[in-house]
C-alpha cells in the first residue's frame, strides 16, 4: 500500500500520520556501546568480576579498539532514522594510559565526545562498578570495608563530573547512571546493613550539585543476577525510595524485574513520584539475558504506555542488551529501530476514541477499536518514515547488513 493510500485508512480513524511521523524523529534513543564489544571495554587493568554480566557466542566481528567500535556505531546509526544518542560506560575510555577506575578524568574520553560532535550525537554515561578486583565479593557501595566503599565513591564522584563535562561540551544533558551488582549468593542475616551503607555511599557520591543542563543521575534497581541469586541490596524498592528522596531520575530496566511482570504498567505509578524515568529497554528470557529486543507485546506495551500517559518528555529512552551469536551491528539495528516501529505503532492509535470509550465503561468498544486498528498499514507509514530519513527498509536493509558484517568478520 503506498503512503497516501496508509494516511487516508489511519484518517479515517481520526488519526494524523503527519503529526506521527513528526513526533517520531523528535524521539531520541540512547543506543549502548556495550552490545559492539561484548562488554570487554577498553581498560588496560581489569578484574575478574563480571557482576553477573554474561555476554555469550563468538560471532567473528566483535569491535577490539574505539576506532572500531565507533566505526560500528557510525554504520548502525546511518541504517537507523533519526537523530539519537549513545551510551557509554566507563570501561570504555580511550587513552593510552592507564588509570585504574578512582583515577578516570574527562581527558580520558575527550576523543568520544570529540566523536559524538561530528556525528551529531548526544551521550549518556555509567560508571562501571563491575569487572573489577575491588567488585569480586559482589559488593561495592555497599561493601563493609570502607576503603573499598571509598574506591567506588570516588569512582562514582568522577563519572559524574566526566558526565557535567561531556553535557556542557555537547549542550546536551547526559544522563548518568547508577547501576552496582551488589548482593549475596545466599540469605544474608541482615539485609538493612548493606542497603544503609549502599545509601550513604550513594549520598557521599552524589553530595556536588551539577547544573541540570548538564548531568541527571539516574539510579537502576535488579531482581537478583548471577552470584547475587538470594538478595539484592539495591532493590526497586530501596531505589524507587532513593530516587524520590533524591530527586534522581529512576531507571526502569526491563530485564530487572520478575519475568511475571509487567514493567510498562509501572510508568504510570512511578511518574505521579519522580519527574523524570530512564528506561533500560530489553528482553529478558527466563532471566535478565539481555536479548536483542523484538516488536513483541512487550515493547509495544511500553510504547503505548509512553503515549497514551503522555511520558515521552518525562523519559529517557535508553537499550541494553548484548548477544555475541549474531552481527553486533545488525543486533544495533534491529533493536533501535524495533523499539522505533514500537513508538509509532503507539503515536498512530486513536487515543482520544480509545480513552472516551473506557472513561464511559465501554469495554466493548475499547476492545473493538483496540483489534480492529491492528490490521491498519503500519508498515506503509513506517517505510515513508525511512524514506524521508533516507535508511533502507526491507531487502535493501537486510544487504546493507550483511555486506557490513562480511567487512569486519576478519577481526576474528
Amino acid at each position: 500500500m503506498s503512503y497516501e493510500s496508509a494516511k487516508a485508512a489511519f484518517a479515517d480513524w481520526g488519526v494524523d500520520t503527519e503529526a506521527a511521523l513528526a513526533k517520531l524523529a523528535g524521539i531520541p534513543i540512547s543506543m549502548h556501546c556495550w552490545q559492539g564489544d561484548d562488554v570487554v571495554g577498553f581498560e588496560k587493568k581489569t578484574g575478574s568480576s563480571g557482576g553477573g554480566i554474561q555476554a555469550t557466542g563468538n560471532h567473528p566481528g566483535r569491535a577490539r579498539t574505539p576506532d572500531e567500535l565507533r566505526a560500528d556505531l557510525e554504520f548502525s546509526y546511518s541504517m537507523i532514522p533519526g537523530n539519537h544518542r549513545l551510551n557509554l560506560h566507563a570501561c570504555y575510555l580511550d587513552t593510552d594510559q592507564n588509570p585504574d577506575r578512582d583515577e578516570i578524568e574527562f581527558s580520558h574520553f575527550a576523543p568520544w565526545v570529540d566523536w559524538a560532535k561530528d556525528q551529531g550525537l548526544g551521550l549518556d554515561f555509567n560508571p562501571t562498578f563491575f569487572g573489577h578486583a575491588k567488585a569480586d565479593d559482589n559488593l561495592t557501595l555497599s561493601h563493609p570495608d570502607q576503603g573499598i566503599r571509598d574506591f567506588w565513591i570516588e569512582h562514582g564522584k568522577r563519572s559524574r563530573d566526566i558526565a557535567a563535562q561531556m553535557g556542557a561540551a555537547l549542550g546536551s544533558p547526559v544522563v548518568n547512571n547508577v547501576w552496582v551488582p551488589d548482593g549475596y549468593k545466599d540469605t544474608p542475616v541482615d539485609r538493612y546493613a548493606p542497603r544503609k551503607r549502599l545509601e550513604q555511599s550513594l549520598n557521599a557520591m552524589m553530595a556536588t550539585q551539577h547544573d541540570k543542563a548538564q548531568m541527571l543521575d539516574a539510579v537502576e534497581s535488579k531482581l537478583f543476577g548471577i552470584g547475587v541469586e538470594a538478595c539484592t541490596v539495591g532493590s526497586h524498592e530501596f531505589y524507587m525510595g532513593y530516587a524520590i528522596r533524591n530527586e534522581t531520575l529512576l531507571c526502569l530496566d526491563m530485564g530487572h524485574f520478575h519475568p511475571t511482570e509487567n514493567v510498562a504498567d509501572k510508568l504510570s505509578s512511578v511518574a505521579l513520584s519522580v519527574d523524570e524515568i530512564l528506561l533500560h529497554v530489553s528482553r529478558p528470557m527466563r532471566w535478565d539475558s539481555d536479548h536483542v529486543i523484538l516488536l513483541d507485546d512487550s515493547i509495544m506495551q511500553m510504547a503505548q504506555e509512553l503515549v497514551s500517559s503522555d511520558l515521552l518528555d518525562r523519559t529517557h529512552i535508553g537499550l541494553d542488551f548484548f548477544d555475541a551469536t549474531i552481527s553486533r551491528t545488525a543486533a544495533w539495528v534491529i533493536g533501535t529501530r524495533n523499539m522505533q516501529k514500537a513508538l509509532l505503532r503507539a503515536l498512530l492509535a486513536p487515543w482520544e476514541q480509545l480513552k472516551t470509550a473506557e472513561n464511559a465503561l465501554d469495554y466493548t468498544s475499547r476492545l473493538v477499536v483496540t483489534e480492529e486498528v491492528k490490521d491498519l498499514p503500519f508498515g506503509a507509514v513506517w517505510a515513508e518514515f525511512c524514506d524521508r530519513m533516507g535508511v533502507a527498509e526491507g531487502k535493501t536493509l537486510i544487504s546493507a547488513l550483511a555486506q557490513y558484517q562480511s567487512s569486519v568478520e576478519s577481526r576474528g
